[in-house]
């Protein structure tokens, strides 16, 4: 009896273990069937229009230049004109006093008037001469030593002719007047100053800033992206359209087209020049000053952007997470072009409409199923970008 009765209690003992060790068993499945999936921020990769631009320290240049001089020596008499004002091509600047310019000019129509008078004596006995030459009532001698004071005197006649003509010209130099039209500057030199056609200081400078260079430095590394951006945007004027920007960003409203590029790399810092021609009709742009030019790089129609966070790097490899329609994540391997106001341009690995994940990556493993949330904030500037 007290066998049986021990029999019946283990197995009590037994039958009440397994039931608690399926209760348990089933409890821990459960409970693992309830772990929440990873929350994780996702984006849906969309083409957007991307153009590329850069910013460029840049110093303003005139389009023209000229540099007053005078042409003959004397006294500055009179200034002609307002300092800063606009001039035109031919307008009188500075007067010269012309007084020794008169007397010279007299001086040489005087001797020309003389030399006249003796070539028309020569001319005379020449032609008496030659009538008596034919008769044989000189010798010929006589008459080609006439014929040789006619021809000195012609020849006196033309010299005297040409110093008139250039003492003339010293009295029209005395006027001084602006080969160009432009705005001019500061007067160098005032009324008493004594100016030589020698001097090494210019009298004034006239700008003509209508229109304006902007030159910029750019590195000559850049070069061929620089070529496919010029053969592949250009504006109506023929050049790559370029925009003017204050040293603050901000723009001035001016926008240029590049001329050329310079073909001599700078040997000390690897730069070309660029040559920007910008219409400046309100002369906003002043010689000299230092502004930005936005020069474009590259243009986009249907660019794919991925935010920074986005990418991970594996083996120093670019990866992105993608998250599948059944919710699950795969991580794919991205070929990067340029980054741009925080998101990479994608060039390979990645298609239009694919989500991916943003934030929330730090527990992710491949296949794992997710519970994904839209980003809520676009990308940044998708439009325009300046790339760095």
């Amino acid at each position: 009896m007290k066998t049986e009765r021990g029999c019946r209690l283990r197995g009590s003992h037994v039958l009440a273990l397994v039931i608690l060790t399926i209760l348990t068993g089933c409890g821990s499945a459960e409970q693992e069937a309830r772990a929440p999936a990873p929350v994780v921020k996702v984006m849906t990769v969309v083409p957007t229009s991307l153009e590329l631009t850069e910013d460029l320290s840049a110093r303003v240049a005139p389009v023209r230049m000229a540099e007053i001089r005078p042409q003959v020596s004397g006294i500055v008499r009179r200034r002609l004109f307002e300092q800063g004002a606009e001039v035109r091509a031919g307008q009188p600047l500075f007067e010269i006093d012309p007084s020794p310019f008169v007397a010279e000019a007299e001086t040489a129509a005087a001797s020309l008037r003389r030399a006249e008078a003796v070539l028309a004596r020569t001319s005379t006995h020449a032609r008496r001469l030659e009538s008596l030459v034919e008769a044989s009532l000189i010798s010929r001698q006589a008459y080609e030593d006439a014929m040789s004071e006619r021809q000195q005197a012609d020849a006196d006649v033309a010299q005297a002719r040409a110093t008139l003509s250039r003492r003339r010209l010293d009295l029209k130099f005395a006027t001084v007047d602006s080969p160009i039209a432009g705005r001019i500057d500061q007067a160098l030199v005032t009324e008493g100053a004594l100016v030589s056609a020698s001097d090494g200081t210019p009298m004034a400078r006239i700008q003509q800033i209508d229109q304006v260079y902007v030159d910029v430095r750019r590195p000559a590394a850049s070069l061929d992206a620089l070529h496919d951006a010029m053969a592949g945007q250009r504006s109506s004027e023929g050049g790559l359209p370029v925009s003017i920007l204050r040293s603050d960003g901000s723009p001035y409203g001016l926008t240029g087209r590049i001329l050329f590029s310079g073909i001599t790399v700078d040997a000390g810092t690897g730069d070309l020049l660029l040559r920007v021609l910008v219409d400046n009709p309100e002369q906003r742009l002043l010689p000299g000053m230092f502004v930005r030019a936005r020069v474009p790089l590259a243009s986009y129609a249907e660019a794919l952007l991925v935010p920074q966070q986005a990418v991970v790097r594996i083996d120093g490899k670019p990866h992105v997470w993608i998250v599948g329609p059944d919710a699950r994540v795969h991580l794919v391997a991205v070929e990067l072009g340029e980054l741009s106001d925080g998101g990479y341009r994608v060039g390979s690995g990645l298609g239009a409409g694919q989500k991916i994940v943003v934030a929330g990556m730090e527990r992710l493993a491949e296949g794992v199923q997710v519970d994904p949330l839209a980003q809520q904030a676009p990308l940044p500037g998708s439009a325009s970008k300046s790339a760095r």
